[in-house]
């Protein structure tokens, strides 16, 4: 917990340094489908950026698998992208798009415990250890650079041993999303109604089942992490798709979106005019 509050409170001096750096422009900017006038919101848009987790290298942690590295640095990358990324959903999750951190302040419950996901330790259920040891099953070794796409995937089997933070995790596929199987992973059902539910899910919340093709009710809706895998230039973004990838940090829903290449990734969480 230390380790990871320490990282945090970093954070908050790096992105004050760069906001300096930001241009004089009316153009807004556009943090995870939040605007900020970059001209008189500064304060508002660094108190929104801080609030976003951070995660790095680190070294000296127990070694992975017992004899495995007990370093990530030059592999890790974009696995800890894919933890920031994870973090700021179960932020949305259990505190809300509008909470901001602050300093000096006691911080929820719920903000305490969703650190502890994320502690370098092998009993973190989304800590490097784990994200690490789950890529082996992706044909990934561990010590080797995870794309995006592993990163999702990992993140979706791991997810489903995570009962607390309750996600369904959907990663599309050849650019597809079937809103069905969405339903079908979301849609809580009382137990034994899987086999007497059919193929359909609920189309209703309700006590009473009035979804069709179904006889039995949908008692809860898991929180969806959909993860869209596309590959959008070789070397560097095609230019065509510039102004479709900034639309995306403007939804609400926006978790923004991991890229790279290997050895090098980034977590992009807004744009500001041409600039992502």
């Amino acid at each position: 917990m230390e380790s990871v509050m320490s990282k945090y409170e970093n954070q908050i001096i790096i992105f004050t340094e760069y906001l300096e750096e930001f241009p004089d422009t009316d153009e807004l900017v556009w943090i995870l489908g939040k605007p900020h006038l970059l001209k008189t919101e500064k304060s508002k848009l660094l108190s929104d950026i801080s609030a976003r987790l951070w995660f790095t290298y680190r070294r000296k942690f127990s070694p992975i698998g017992g004899t495995g590295p007990s370093s990530d640095a030059g592999w890790g990358c974009m696995l800890r992208c894919g933890q920031m990324m994870l973090a700021q959903a179960l932020i949305c999750r259990h505190l809300g798009r509008d909470w901001n951190w602050e300093r000096q302040k006691e911080q929820p419950k719920e903000y305490q415990r969703i650190l502890q996901c994320f502690l370098d330790r092998k009993d973190c259920c989304y800590s490097i250890h784990q994200m690490a040891q789950m890529g082996v099953g992706e044909g990934k070794s561990i010590g080797e650079w995870f794309g995006p796409n592993t990163v999702a995937q990992v993140i979706k089997k791991l997810a489903l041993f995570d009962e607390w933070n309750s996600l369904a995790v959907y990663v599309s596929m050849d650019n597809t999303v079937v809103i069905e199987d969405i339903k079908k992973m979301c849609c809580v059902l009382p137990v034994g109604a899987a086999d007497t539910a059919g193929e359909s899910p609920p189309d209703s919340l309700t006590a009473s089942s009035q979804s069709k093709g179904t006889s039995a009710p949908c008692l809860a809706w898991k929180p969806l992490l959909l993860i869209v895998p596309l590959r959008l230039g070789i070397n560097q973004i095609n230019p065509v798709y510039i102004e479709a990838f900034k639309e995306c940090f403007k939804m609400p829903q926006s978790l923004g979106a991991l890229g790279g290449k290997p050895n090098n990734a980034y977590y992009f969480i807004g744009c500001l005019g041409k600039k992502e």
